[in-house]
């Protein structure tokens, strides 16, 4: 049980994480900040927090658990303005889909207080954002991967664990580089895929009406597509490095099929396809 989380960023991923501390009943007081007043307040009157805080070390102050929910390029300002409010005993996690320029921040940021810092990315969330869209169950049963460093103080990494665990999640840890090579692979790079078939047929003279003929599998293909353009440009930046490398292992793949289909040679073309739908059959979450 924590007496006070503090929320910096009650967004989805943050708001979430506040309704369902409090449903597990983890945490017996929710103070929340945001950068924009409205966002505090309407948290606020939907209980994902009990009182506002006018800033993130306010927030911060009381508070024995802090999770920074805020996008990636905006996490070394979050650690910058609480830094002086933690201590061996607070717990800092945060929710970002990168984990190396995140962790890199909180070093340069908290300092001889990094020991209190758990990098936690939550394989979770939706096309939609903003508190109004915050959900209880966004993280039942869902993967958690926390990629805690060398200076990270073991008993905030149990203390991570078990509560990720209390809130229903499978609870992995891994490294933060080899965190950010496999998400360029299975998560990144999809969204640039799904952005960039979007812009590819509605660019098109006649791309409107291609996409009023399109059907269920064009609808699941680009769902990602939807997604919150300023959360996706900051990933895509902070992880440029590993989700270049692995656009060039789609670009040879994809050029392994043109080719095929240029050549007319069925027989391999049927191979490749089988290949395939044999590994995305075999494949599960």
């Amino acid at each position: 049980m924590f007496e006070q989380l503090g929320l910096i960023g009650c967004g989805l991923m943050g708001g979430s994480f506040a309704l369902a501390l409090k449903r597990a009943g983890l945490v017996k007081h929710v103070v929340g900040y945001s950068k924009s007043p409205s966002t505090t307040e309407r948290a606020r009157n939907m209980g994902v927090i009990d009182s506002e805080a006018s800033s993130a070390l306010s927030a911060a102050s009381g508070s024995d658990i802090i999770l920074i929910a805020v996008p990636v390029s905006a996490s070394e300002a979050a650690f910058k303005a609480i830094r002086h409010l933690v201590n061996n005993k607070t717990l800092v996690m945060d929710v970002g889909s990168t984990k190396r320029d995140v962790v890199d921040a909180a070093q340069r940021a908290l300092r001889e207080h990094i020991g209190s810092f758990v990098p936690a990315h939550p394989i979770a969330g939706k096309e939609v954002s903003g508190v109004g869209n915050a959900d209880v169950n966004l993280y039942t049963g869902c993967k958690v991967i926390l990629t805690p460093t060398e200076k990270t103080m073991p008993v905030q990494l149990k203390k991570a664990e078990e509560l990720w665990t209390a809130l229903g999640c499978h609870v992995f840890k891994m490294p933060p580089a080899q965190h950010d090579a496999a998400f360029a692979a299975v998560s990144h790079l999809p969204h640039l895929l799904a952005f960039a078939m979007m812009d590819a047929i509605s660019g098109q003279p006649f791309g409107q009406e291609y996409l009023s003929l399109a059907g269920p599998g064009f609808r699941d293909f680009t769902r990602i597509a939807a997604s919150e353009p300023k959360v996706w440009k900051d990933i895509f930046l902070a992880n440029r490095e590993q989700l270049l490398a692995q656009s060039q292992f789609f670009q040879y793949s994809l050029h392994m099929l043109e080719t095929l289909i240029a050549d007319g040679n069925a027989d391999i073309l049927e191979g490749f396809i089988a290949r395939a739908s044999q590994q995305r059959g075999n494949w599960s979450l």
